[in-house]
């Protein structure tokens, strides 16, 4: 990251008993509190609910419920504002929900301070500081603002949450300190030059200010069908209304029937059902541990294409940790989680292990540790001034105390069998030479149970393995100096170990002939569940980028461990890099926000995933933006997906879920708009049966009523289907009917038109009560197909879950009250509706069954292995696509 060094307070003039109090209420009033805002403002209960009832669907909802109204049918307005008041009242709950869940890890990131003020040191809220405050901070500590360093000692500051770089950074005296990073050895003071907006991580905050997210892909396609669904509607009742007209039905009948088919032709239900799915859909999400902030967001998952992933802390664990050792002797790979002191060491086949392809799954595991691997573990042990600390009630992982270089050391010495306190008890340190960046080596020296002195370097291959330092074969240094380059190019930071044990104490800062006990090859490791994940995504076709600040070898060693890149492909360095790209190397944070904006240009979804200041513009400017839980705050506040225990595979759970709610959505719209449709085409084809009024207005709100009500939301909470993960995502530009629905949605309505058309005429012709019989009909092929266009399950795998019993129970409970608006007698006289006999009750629900029936068959015959709707092969997709 391009920071801005220059101070806005002059660090020499600062007075060593630090600031007075006049003068900080004097400054804090003149600089303002120091609190970096990079999300959106808190908004209030109004703004909340206005922006809910502006969604384009409440919109459409609110139309009916004034269409309801002007014809003073009062129960349907009842029920329309019923469902407009809980989608707003869950929609509200969500956010606040979330925005509470952001907070509270807000509260636990927020820093306090060590400053000294009146010539007294305090603790104060890091937010309370201001330019001029004199500030301590030690190991552990956040820095809680833009600092100059004036004095410090073996300072080495993490700054991955900024520049995305995982190894620390040593700073000196006069050096700045920027806001939000964390000392991870050594101590200092500094003086305050710049706080809140105006220090680094304000400026970088600032950059998503300009950054606002659109609306999702499902809101832009329901905007679209709502448009074409009210023109439908409206045509084709007025073309009702014409043919009514012509037949010399009363003006004010044609006219309330009219209006009533335009409400039966929009999905009312719609909003409630995509509500209660994002609902279920948040609290699946909620219940593995990550916090949707909008409802839309879980959604929006399912339609991504890409996920363009952070390195640092997001595929990594984002600590160091040994991977490769090499010796004199032959060569290893290490494994383990965090800084766990055990894990696994496996010898290489080739005896040097520094194949990029190398790895402990292609090696063979030993058992205790050869000398030559328990030598070089002793050696990094002495010449090391780290500890790990043992998990405990409040932290459950293994964690550094001191440079986590070194920490990664002392687990590899677990690892290799050995703990630490009783190896530096038997050989006490006597004397040392701190790492330089001159020589850039450290040197220890330490007694012997026998009198003599141990002597042991560490540091950069090029100092330790000089003829200078060790007295080695120039064959034998050539070829450790090959593994090391070796090393370096897979991405690893590499040390080189030397040691000799002398009768007389040594001078550890001249340290000379000592022998080369091997090499460590140190990097940030890959989360363990990073390479299944990147395999989940590739059976979804969605295509995983890695997208790091790193050096091109670092990220494409770390693209290799993943899956996602093979020697030979192209490691993009700039966000125009080569289409194919899956790797994105030497990455500035101004440049995520290019990267972004250019596959989204190129038609993408784009999710991306992050967890620094530096992500946050990106998770802005991303249609979805997933922050880690243990990032910063400004990344919190900029995503729309928080993922408490910083595991990747949630995403992949998030895009399943997104998945599974636009299948909802687009069942419940084969169901509403099928039934809609059949309705229209009943009104518009029945005149020209003999059938001169198929439905009286009160029949057709009373059937809308049934079947897009509870039955219609109860769809909403159907599971996902079995190969809900293992199909591609459905293109971005594709509407919302695409991909064969429109064709499904018609024959599906013809067929409800043809049986219910034909029980009328059979009833106009034999005398019976046809109209009745209509509405019967018509209402119970409705709810047969209801259950017909149900989720697939399967018996084993993924599909295997528990069923939705809501959905039998509502299309059982909306049966009974059609069959109860034939034969109550107060329903009769207000439907308009004569009693059947059973006879006559039997053959239309024999009838009525056929849609559903054929429905099942036609599904069942398809395999069931594309989703709910018409299969989206991976061959039609575009290349860009495909993984």
């Amino acid at each position: 990251m391009s920071v801005d060094t220059r101070p806005a307070v002059d660090p020499g003039d600062v007075d060593p008993a630090g600031l007075d109090a006049a003068e900080v209420a004097r400054r804090s009033a003149a600089y303002g509190p120091n609190v970096v805002v990079g999300g959106p403002a808190r908004v209030g209960l109004a703004r909340r609910v206005a922006r809910q009832l502006t969604d384009p669907l409440v919109a459409l909802l609110l139309a009916a419920g004034v269409v309801t109204t002007a014809l003073a049918d009062y129960p349907d307005t009842a029920v329309i504002l019923l469902v407009v008041v809980v989608n707003t009242a869950i929609g509200v709950v969500q956010e606040v929900r979330a925005d509470r869940a952001i907070a509270a890890l807000d509260r636990l990131a927020a820093p306090v301070a060590r400053v000294r003020r009146d010539g007294v040191d305090q603790v104060v809220p890091a937010a309370e500081l201001v330019p001029g405050d004199l500030v301590r901070i030690t190991a552990g500590d956040i820095v809680p603002a833009d600092l100059t360093l004036t004095d410090a000692y073996r300072l080495q500051c993490d700054e991955s949450m900024l520049t995305g770089e995982s190894v620390p950074v040593r700073l000196g005296d006069a050096e700045p300190a920027h806001a939000g990073t964390v000392v991870v050895a050594g101590r200092a003071t500094g003086v305050v030059t710049r706080t809140g907006a105006e220090s680094a991580l304000g400026r970088m905050a600032a950059l998503m200010r300009d950054t606002r997210p659109g609306p999702t892909p499902l809101q832009l396609r329901l905007t679209r069908l709502g448009r074409v669904l009210g023109a439908t509607a409206i045509l084709l009742s007025g073309l009702v209304f014409l043919i009514g007209l012509g037949g010399g039905q009363p003006v004010a009948d044609l006219a309330v029937t009219a209006v009533s088919l335009v409400v039966a032709a929009v999905p009312e239900s719609l909003p409630a059902v995509l509500t209660l799915a994002l609902a279920l859909g948040a609290h699946r999400m909620t219940k593995v541990r990550a916090v949707p902030r909008r409802l839309h967001a879980v959604e929006t998952l399912g339609s991504v294409t890409v996920v363009a992933a952070d390195k640092t802390g997001t595929v990594t664990e984002g600590r160091m940790a040994v991977q490769q050792v090499v010796t004199p002797v032959g060569g290893y790979a290490v494994t383990g989680v965090g800084y766990q002191p055990y894990g696994r060491i496996s010898r290489h086949h080739d005896g040097v292990g520094t194949d990029a392809g190398t790895d402990a799954d292609t090696a063979e595991p030993v058992g205790v540790a050869p000398d030559d691997l328990r030598q070089l573990a002793r050696a990094v042990l002495l010449c090391n001034d780290a500890e790990l600390r043992a998990p405990d009630d409040d932290t459950p992982d293994w964690r550094a105390v001191g440079d986590p270089l070194e920490a990664a050391l002392v687990a590899f010495a677990g690892r290799a069998g050995l703990t630490a306190d009783d190896v530096r008890r038997a050989w006490p340190r006597v004397a040392e030479h701190p790492f330089d960046q001159a020589h850039r080596r450290m040197t220890t020296v330490h007694r012997t149970c026998d009198g003599r002195y141990l002597t042991v370097c560490k540091g950069a291959p090029e100092t330790v393995l000089t003829p200078e330092v060790t007295t080695a074969d120039p064959d034998a240094l050539g070829g450790l100096l090959g593994h090391a380059h070796a090393l370096a190019e897979q991405g690893l930071r590499t040390l080189a170990v030397a040691a000799a044990v002398a009768a007389t104490p040594p001078d550890p800062a001249h340290p000379a002939g000592l022998r080369p006990l091997g090499l460590l090859g140190v990097g940030d490791p890959i989360r363990a569940d990073a390479p299944a994940v990147a395999r989940t995504f590739a059976a979804a076709g969605v295509r995983l980028l890695l997208v790091t600040g790193d050096h091109p070898g670092t990220a494409a060693a770390i693209g290799g461990q993943l899956g996602i890149h093979s020697p030979g492909d192209p490691v993009a360095t700039d966000p125009d890099g080569p289409a194919d790209a899956r790797v994105f190397a030497r990455i500035q944070p101004e440049q995520k926000l290019t990267v972004v904006a250019a596959l989204q240009a190129q038609g993408h979804v784009v999710a991306m995933t992050g967890d620094g200041v530096n992500d946050g513009p990106a998770l802005r400017r991303a249609d979805i933006g997933v922050a880690m839980g243990t990032g910063t705050d400004v990344a919190r506040q900029a995503a729309d997906l928080v993922l408490v225990d910083d595991n990747l595979a949630t995403v992949a759970t998030a895009v399943g879920e997104g998945r599974r709610i636009y299948d909802n959505i687009r069942r419940f719209l084969r169901y509403a708009l099928a039934g809609g449709a059949a309705e229209l085409a009943v009104m518009l084809l029945g005149p020209l049966f003999g059938l001169a009024l198929p439905l009286l207005p009160a029949q057709i709100l009373w059937i809308n009523l049934l079947t897009h009500g509870v039955p219609g939301v109860a769809l909403g909470a159907e599971p996902a289907e079995p190969d809900v993960l293992r199909r591609p995502p459905r293109p971005p530009t594709e509407s919302v009917l695409g991909a064969g629905l429109l064709a499904g949605i018609a024959a599906i309505g013809a067929a409800i038109t043809a049986v219910t058309l034909a029980v009328g005429v059979v009833a106009y012709h034999s005398g019976r009560p046809w109209q009745t019989m209509i509405f019967v009909t018509l209402g119970l092929a409705q709810l047969g197909v209801a259950l017909a266009v149900r989720a697939r399950r399967s018996a084993t795998g993924p599909g295997g879950r528990r069923a939705n019993p809501a959905l039998p129970v509502a299309v059982a409970a909306a049966a009974v009250l059609q069959l109860a608006g034939v034969y109550l007698g107060p329903l009769q006289a207000l439907l308009g509706t004569e009693s059947l006999t059973l006879v006559e009750l039997a053959g239309c629900t024999a009838l009525a069954a056929l849609p559903a029936l054929v429905l099942h068959l036609s599904r069942s015959g398809n395999g069931g292995s594309s989703g709910p709707d018409s299969p989206h092969p991976a061959a039609d997709r575009p290349a860009v696509e495909q993984t």
